[in-house]
């Protein structure tokens, strides 16, 4: 089954065209790019036009979201998932063909992982917790000497199914739920796409209820015997707020059009 783009933000604010050095320069400073460890290679990733005047969104870095973004008059297209992971060690098949278009579209390619996954404002885990209205917010989930997610409490109790609601709501997601811990929610723990890892850290701090992307099926017993609820909101769904929020922060801090490109993957 092909996954099939559609495009967010349908009303763009008109705006001028920039230098890309600028926004990457203003990117890399924002997300601290070059002082947290990552097998990413983040920050510009491929070189395309050196003025900017409409930015691309999306999660992933594939053809169908390079191919979206210059249908689209985009001279930029920013990723959270880019290319170029622990170096490049050979130009051919799929790597080969992507940066071709790249090229060929003069098409600058940037990408962000860890450093989205963590910020306190723009980050997708941020973005998490703000759904929930979390309070008390502490960093959580260490990873690569990073602690890339959130933990926090709600404002109030919740339900586990109204936060599930929540989440299949405004991610446009479905969940499968762990419901192994307190019906009633007060704390929450988030590492968002394939976090699973940190469940551990979760079920030691005594969490109610951790929310990630996707399965790791070991969890299950974890969860178990630890008593906790676990949420997997899906990888692609859990990892949207991030790029979507980096398009807002362009749109305010360069007066630049932006648009989010919707390409789900089934995981």
């Amino acid at each position: 089954m092909k996954a099939t783009s559609a495009i967010r933000n349908k009303t763009l604010k008109k705006g001028t065209a920039v230098p890309a050095t600028a926004i990457v320069d203003f990117l890399d400073t924002e997300l601290r790019t070059s002082s947290i460890r990552d097998y990413s290679c983040n920050g510009l990733q491929v070189e395309g036009k050196t003025m900017v005047s409409r930015i691309a969104l999306a999660v992933d870095a594939c053809m169908e979201s390079y191919q979206s973004a210059v249908k689209n008059g985009c001279q930029m297209l920013m990723v959270h998932h880019g290319i170029i992971w622990d170096g490049i060690r050979a130009v051919r098949g799929q790597v080969r063909n992507q940066m071709a278009y790249l090229l060929q579209n003069d098409l600058n390619l940037y990408a962000s992982h860890l450093p989205l996954d963590c910020h306190p404002l723009y980050g997708n885990n941020a973005g998490l917790a703000q759904l929930f209205s979390a309070r008390q917010i502490k960093p959580f989930g260490m990873y690569k000497g990073t602690e890339i997610g959130f933990e926090g409490v709600l404002p109030k109790s919740a339900p586990r199914d109204s936060i599930v609601e929540i989440l299949c709501e405004k991610l446009k997601t479905e969940c499968t739920v762990l419901p192994f811990g307190p019906q009633k929610i007060k704390s929450i723990a988030v590492v968002s796409g394939g976090g699973g890892d940190a469940l551990v850290e979760a079920v030691t701090k005594n969490i109610d209820c951790f929310i990630t992307g996707e399965s790791i099926h070991q969890n299950y017993h974890t969860a178990l015997e630890g008593k906790i609820n676990v949420i997997y909101a899906g990888h692609y769904h859990t990892e949207t707020l991030g790029v979507k929020a980096l398009g807002s922060l362009c749109q305010k801090q360069f007066g630049i059009e932006t648009l989010f490109l919707d390409i789900p993957s089934l995981i």
